[in-house]
C-alpha cells in the first residue's frame, strides 16, 4: 500500500510536493464514496484507492509519474544495472541558479506486510549523497539505516546491512545491494517495489507484453478475457496463440524483420504471439449465424488495442492488491472505459485487496463528485519561475452541489491552460 510519494528538485518540481494517498477528514455527500474509495491500512491510518492528477499540458503531471518510474527502476537496478562509475538518471529543476547543482530528493512511505516504511535518498550526476531507512514498529518512527556519502549508520534492526556497506559504490543504493546479498528485509522491499507499476497509456507495446505475459503463464488469463469482454461490448471472446521458434523453424508468417533477426542468432528461440477477437456474426434476419474471428492488430480499432494491452496490469493489479500508476490514461479510451475502470478500484466488491489507482489524464468526465472524493483530485500547475506545484482539490472550499468539472474548466481551481485570442493571432498572420 502506497502511502505517499514526495519529489524535490527534479525536472519541473524545483520546491518538493508530496502526493499523498492519505484519506483527508472530510465526508463526501454520496456516502458510498466513503466507504468505498477509503480502506483501513491500521492504527487509524485511511488510505484512498485512487487519485487522478490534472493540470494543463507541460504543467508536470506527466514528470511527476516519470519520478515514480525512476524511484521504482532506480531500487531494482541500481545493484546490478549500475557500471562503477555512470550517470544516474536524475535531472534538476534547471530554472533556477539555485537547484541547477543541488541533487534531486526522492522519498515515498509505504507498507509491506503491515509494517509501515519510509524511504528516500539525494542523487546528482554520478553519486548517491544521501539515502535513509526508517520503518514504524510500534508508534515512534525508528532508523534501519541512515548513509551520507561514504558515512553509514546502521541500527541494530538492520543488521542485514552491516557487512554491506563497503560493497556499495557511489552510485548505487545501499537497500538494493543489500536486497542483492539476501537480505532479507532488503528483499521484501524491493519485491513492493516490483508490485508498484508505472506505465504509460501511450506504451502500448510494454503493456501488450505485459497481458501476453498473464496469458502465457495462464495468471489472469480468464480475468483478462472478461475485462475485455465487458469493456468492450462487440467483443465474444479473446484468443491468443503464443508460438515459439528458431531459425530452423520460422513459420511462414514471420515478418522479415524476425527473420533476418534470426539468421543472425541461429540459437536464439523467438517468441509469435498472435492475439485474435472473436465476434458474433448475424444472417440477414439479424439471427446469431456463428462467430467471426479477427486479428487484434490488424482489424481492431486503436481503442480496443489499448483496451486489451491494458486488462492484464490491470488484472494483476487488482487480484493482487498492487499499485498502478499510469500516465496518459485516457490516450484511446472512450469516457465511458475510462469510468469504468475506474469503478472497478473504487468499489469493496471489485477491489478487496485495496489496489491503487493513480494516473494523470485531461478528460474531465472523470471530475465528478460521483466517482471521486475531493481529496482524491490531484492538480499540477506552474508558477512564474516556471516550477510545478502539486496541489489536492481538498485543499478549497467547495459547495455539496458544486460541480467539480464546470468550476475547473472556469479556472476556479487553477491547473488550466491560458489559451489567449487565437482568432487575433490567425487574423494579423494574414
Amino acid at each position: 500500500m502506497l502511502v505517499e510519494f514526495c519529489i524535490g528538485n527534479y525536472r519541473s518540481f524545483r520546491d518538493p510536493v508530496t502526493l499523498s494517498m492519505v484519506a483527508a477528514d472530510l465526508r463526501s455527500q454520496d456516502k458510498q464514496l466513503d466507504e468505498n474509495n477509503v480502506f483501513a491500512a491500521g492504527r487509524g491510518l485511511r488510505l484512498l484507492t485512487s487519485a487522478v492528477i490534472y493540470g494543463a499540458n507541460a504543467s508536470g503531471k506527466s514528470n511527476l509519474i516519470r519520478a515514480m518510474g525512476l524511484m521504482r527502476n532506480f531500487v531494482l537496478r541500481s545493484a546490478e544495472g549500475t557500471k562503477p562509475t555512470g550517470g544516474i538518471e536524475v535531472e534538476p529543476f534547471r530554472l533556477s541558479t539555485s537547484t541547477e547543482k543541488q541533487p534531486s530528493y526522492f522519498q515515498i512511505i509505504f507498507f509491506v506486510a503491515g509494517k509501515r516504511y519510509r524511504y528516500g535518498f539525494e542523487a546528482i550526476g554520478e553519486q548517491v549523497l544521501s539515502e535513509w531507512l526508517f520503518h514504524t514498529p510500534t508508534i515512534r518512527e525508528a532508523r534501519l539505516f541512515e548513509r551520507y556519502g561514504d558515512s553509514f549508520n546502521i541500527s541494530d534492526s538492520f543488521r542485514e546491512g552491516r557487512q554491506i556497506k563497503e560493497k556499495t559504490r557511489p552510485n548505487a543504493l545501499f537497500l538494493s545491494v543489500v536486497a542483492q546479498f539476501n537480505g532479507p528485509l532488503a528483499q521484501s522491499i524491493l519485491e513492493w517495489f516490483r508490485a508498484f507499476h508505472v506505465v504509460s497509456g501511450l506504451d502500448d507495446r510494454g503493456l501488450l507484453e505485459y497481458t501476453l505475459e498473464s496469458f502465457e503463464s495462464g495468471e489472469h488469463r480468464d480475468t483478462v478475457r472478461d475485462l475485455v469482454k465487458r469493456l468492450d461490448l462487440g467483443i465474444n471472446d479473446v484468443e491468443v496463440r503464443i508460438s515459439k521458434f528458431t531459425a530452423e523453424n520460422l513459420p511462414s508468417d514471420a515478418p522479415e524483420a524476425v527473420r533476418q533477426l534470426a539468421s543472425q542468432m541461429p540459437e536464439v528461440e523467438f517468441k509469435q504471439a498472435v492475439v485474435r477477437t472473436r465476434h458474433q456474426k448475424y444472417d440477414a434476419a439479424e439471427q446469431p449465424a456463428g462467430i467471426e474471428s479477427f486479428k487484434l492488430d490488424e482489424h481492431e480499432s486503436e481503442g480496443t488495442k489499448k483496451l486489451f494491452a491494458l486488462a492484464g496490469p490491470l488484472a494483476d493489479t487488482l487480484k493482487t492488491g498492487q499499485i498502478l500508476v499510469i500516465d496518459e490514461f485516457d490516450a484511446r479510451l472512450h469516457p465511458l472505459v475510462t469510468q469504468a475502470i475506474v469503478s472497478l478500484f473504487n468499489s469493496l466488491q471489485t477491489n478487496p485487496h485495496h489496489a491503487q489507482l493513480i494516473f494523470a489524464t485531461q478528460s474531465t468526465d472523470l471530475l465528478d463528485r460521483r466517482f471521486f472524493r475531493r481529496d482524491q483530485v490531484w492538480f499540477t500547475e506552474k508558477d512564474r519561475q516556471g516550477a510545478t506545484q502539486l496541489y489536492s482539490l481538498a485543499e478549497f472550499r467547495v459547495r455539496n452541489d458544486a460541480s467539480f468539472e464546470r468550476d475547473y474548466i472556469r479556472g476556479k481551481y487553477g491547473a488550466i491552460p491560458y489559451v489567449g485570442d487565437l482568432g487575433r493571432i490567425v487574423s494579423e498572420a494574414t
